[in-house]
C-alpha cells in the first residue's frame, strides 16, 4: 500500500487539535471538582455532544462498518442496540442519578446503600471495564496508523493516542476533556458523513453494480473481486469457499507449502500467516469461516436458535449495558441538575441516530468495492480502506485521510472519557482524592491498558466492546435501576448480584479468550452471554436483599426523595465536596447560578 500523505498529515492535525483545546481548557482547571466533574456547570447540548463524541468510538467509526460487510443484516443490530439503549436511560436513570450528587458510580452505590464494602466492589468493576473497553481502542489506533503507515509497527498507534489522552487528562480532567469531546463528535461526523456522500455518488456514476460487473447485494452468490487483487494474511484464518476458484499461493496453505497456481473447490481451507494470496478479477471472494458466504444470505436475517440467543444476548448487552458503562455515566455528573440531564440523553440520542446511517452504508459499499477484506478477516479496515478502492487517485487520498483522522478521533475522546472515569475512581476511592491523585490516576489508567493492547492478541473490535457491554449490564444495570426504583433493595443484595454477573461474565470472557488460542471450541454463547448474565444478576439482587431486609439503610426515603423531587424544590447536594472541597468552593457550589 502505497504512502498517504494526507492521512499522515490528517492524523497530525487532530492530534495537534485535541492537544490545543485540552491544553487551553486545561488552564481554567484547578480545583478537584474541575478535574472530576468540571464544576457541573456543562449545558445540556455541549454535554450531549461530548457523550456523543465519547460513546462514538472504534467500535462505531470501524467497527459498525466492519460487520455490515462481513455479516450484513445481523449487524445491524449494533447501530440500533448502541442507540437504544441512551433511551432507557433518559427514562430511568439519568435524572435521578444526577439528583443523587454522586461523582463517580462508586459513591452513588455508597450514597444510596450505605456501604464503604459495596463502594470498593463497584471501584473494582469500574476499573476493569475501563480496561476492557481501552484495550481495543489502543489496538484500534494501531490498526489505523498500520493501514496508512504500513512500515510502522501497530503499537505506535496506540501509544500515541495512549500519550495525548494522558497529557489533556492530567492537565485538565473532565473541564478539559469536555470541550474535547464536543469538538471530536462533530470532527467524527464530518469525517464519516463527507466520504460516504462522495462515494454512494461516485458509485451511482459508474453504474452501480452492473457497471462494475460485481455480484448484486441479493443475489445468491459470493461476493466477486473488480480487479485483481493480492490478500497478505497477517494471522491464521480459515476460510470457507462457496464457487470453486483459480488463485496463486505464495506461503502455507492447507498445511502444505505452495508457491504458484492452487485450485480451491468448495468446503474450507486454512491459510497460516504471512501467506500471500493472489486472485484475478471475477474471482469469488472465499470468506472467513462462520461469516455468510453469498450475498444473499449476508442480506438475511438470523435463520437459526444459536444465532437467536446471540443477537438476542447482544440486545440486551447493549441496551441494558449503556445505562453501567462508567465512562458514559460519569457525563451526566457534570450537568447542574435533573432536567438538563434528560435533555442531554434526548439530544445525544437525535446524534447518535444521525452519525450511524453512514457507517451502515460505507459498510455495504465495502461488501461490493473491497472484498479481499473478507478473505483477511481484517473487515474493520473497511472504512480506512473503502475510499482507494472507489477513487484511486488524489480524491481517494484525501477522502481517505478524512476518514483516517475521524477514526484517530474516535479513539481519542473514547480514551479520554475511559480514562477521566477510571481515574476518577482511583483518585477518590483508592487514593485521597486530591489533584495530584486524580493525575497518578490518569497516568495508571492509560499506561496499564496500553500495556495490555501490546500483549494481547487484537480481535474483532466490536465484539470487544460488546463484552464490556456484557459486563456493564451484569454488574451496575441491576444496581442502578433497582437502587433509583426498589425501596427494598439491601447492599447485600446488590453486592451479590454484581458478583455473580461479573464472575458470570469474565468465566464466559476467559473461556472465549483461550478458545481463540487453542482452535476456537467454546459454543457461540460465551462469546455473548448477557441474555443469562443479565436476568441472573437481577434476580440475585432480588432474592438476596428479600433476604437481608435488616440491611435496608435508615436514611434511604431522604435519599429517594432526593433522587425523585423535581429540580426546583432543591433538593440536590454534592455529597463529597466536603471531603476535599475548599471553603471557598462549598459557598460557590451552593449559592452559585449554573448554566443549563
Amino acid at each position: 500500500m502505497e504512502l498517504n500523505l494526507w492521512a499522515v498529515a490528517a492524523i497530525l492535525l487532530v492530534g495537534l487539535a485535541t492537544f490545543s483545546l485540552g491544553f487551553r481548557s486545561s488552564r481554567l482547571a484547578s480545583t478537584t471538582q474541575d478535574f472530576l466533574v468540571a464544576r457541573r456547570t456543562v449545558r445540556s447540548q455541549r454535554n450531549a455532544a461530548a457523550v456523543s463524541g465519547e460513546y462514538l468510538s472504534a467500535a462505531s467509526f470501524l467497527g459498525v462498518a466492519g460487520l455490515v460487510l462481513k455479516d450484513g443484516a445481523d449487524a445491524l443490530w449494533y447501530p440500533i442496540g448502541f442507540t437504544a439503549g441512551y433511551l432507557a436511560l433518559m427514562l430511568f436513570v439519568a435524572a435521578p442519578l444526577r439528583r443523587s450528587g454522586a461523582y463517580t458510580l462508586p459513591d452513588f452505590a455508597e450514597a444510596r446503600l450505605g456501604s464503604r464494602g459495596l463502594r470498593r466492589l463497584s471501584t473494582a468493576f469500574v476499573v476493569f471495564i475501563g480496561i476492557l473497553y481501552l484495550v481495543p481502542q489502543f489496538q484500534g489506533a494501531g490498526l489505523t496508523v498500520h493501514q496508512i503507515l504500513p512500515t510502522l509497527p501497530t503499537w505506535v498507534g496506540g501509544a500515541l493516542v495512549a500519550v495525548v489522552v494522558i497529557v489533556n487528562v492530567f492537565g485538565g480532567g473532565m473541564r478539559a476533556v469536555t470541550v474535547v469531546q464536543a469538538f471530536q463528535y462533530w470532527l467524527k461526523l464530518f469525517a464519516i458523513a463527507a466520504p460516504t456522500f462522495v462515494l454512494c455518488v461516485l458509485f451511482v456514476g459508474d453504474g452501480g453494480v452492473r457497471g462494475l460487473g460485481a455480484t448484486g447485494l441479493s443475489e445468491a452468490a459470493p461476493p466477486r473481486f473488480t480487479a485483481d487483487t493480492a490478500v497478505n494474511v497477517e494471522t491464521d484464518v480459515v476460510l470457507h469457499v462457496e464457487e470453486p476458484v483459480w488463485l496463486t499461493i505464495t506461503g502455507r496453505a492447507d498445511s502444505a507449502n505452495a508457491d504458484g497456481v492452487a485450485f480451491w473447490g468448495p468446503g474450507t481451507h486454512t491459510v497460516d500467516e504471512g501467506t500471500e494470496l493472489r486472485f484475478t478479477a471475477g474471482s469469488a471472494t472465499p470468506v472467513v469461516q462462520g461469516a455468510p458466504s453469498d450475498n444473499r444470505t449476508w442480506l438475511s436475517p438470523v435463520t437459526g436458535s444459536g444465532d437467536l440467543f446471540t443477537t438476542y444476548s447482544l440486545i440486551i448487552a447493549l441496551f441494558l449495558g449503556t445505562m453501567g458503562l462508567p465512562h458514559v455515566l460519569v457525563r451526566f455528573y457534570t450537568n447542574p441538575d435533573g432536567k438538563a440531564a434528560r435533555r442531554t440523553t434526548l439530544h445525544v440520542l437525535l446524534l447518535l441516530g444521525l452519525f450511524y446511517v453512514f457507517p451502515m452504508l460505507l459498510g455495504a459499499l465495502s461488501r461490493i468495492y473491497a472484498p479481499e477484506l473478507l478473505v483477511s478477516g481484517r473487515t474493520d479496515a473497511a472504512v480506512l480502506a473503502l475510499p482507494m478502492k472507489i477513487a484511486p487517485n488524489t480524491l481517494g487520498e484525501i477522502l481517505g485521510a478524512i476518514t483516517a483522522a475521524g477514526a484517530f478521533a474516535a479513539f481519542l475522546s473514547t480514551s479520554s472519557g475511559l480514562v477521566v472515569s477510571v481515574a476518577g475512581v482511583l483518585s477518590t476511592d483508592v487514593l485521597k482524592g486530591r489533584v495530584r491523585d486524580f493525575r497518578f490516576g490518569t497516568a495508571l489508567a492509560g499506561s496499564v491498558p496500553l500495556l495490555l493492547a501490546l500483549v494481547l492478541r487484537p480481535s474483532d473490535i466490536s465484539l470487544s466492546v460488546g463484552m464490556s457491554f456484557a459486563l456493564a449490564a451484569s454488574t451496575f444495570c441491576p444496581v442502578l435501576l433497582l437502587g433509583i426504583w426498589w425501596r427494598k433493595i439491601t447492599w447485600v443484595g446488590a453486592a451479590a448480584g454484581m458478583l455473580v454477573g461479573g464472575v458470570l461474565v469474565l468465566v464466559s470472557l476467559t473461556i472465549t479468550t483461550i478458545s481463540g488460542y487453542t482452535g476456537g471450541w467454546a459454543p457461540a454463547f460465551f462469546q455473548q452471554p448477557a441474555l443469562a448474565t443479565v436476568p441472573i444478576a437481577f434476580l440475585v439482587v432480588i432474592v438476596m436483599s428479600k433476604a437481608t431486609q435488616g440491611k435496608i439503610p435508615p436514611d434511604t426515603n431522604r435519599i429517594r426523595m432526593r433522587m425523585h423531587a423535581p429540580d426546583r424544590l432543591g433538593f440536590i447536594r454534592d455529597r463529597d465536596v466536603a471531603r476535599f472541597g475548599t471553603a471557598e468552593e462549598r459557598s460557590r457550589l451552593a449559592n452559585g447560578r449554573h448554566r443549563r
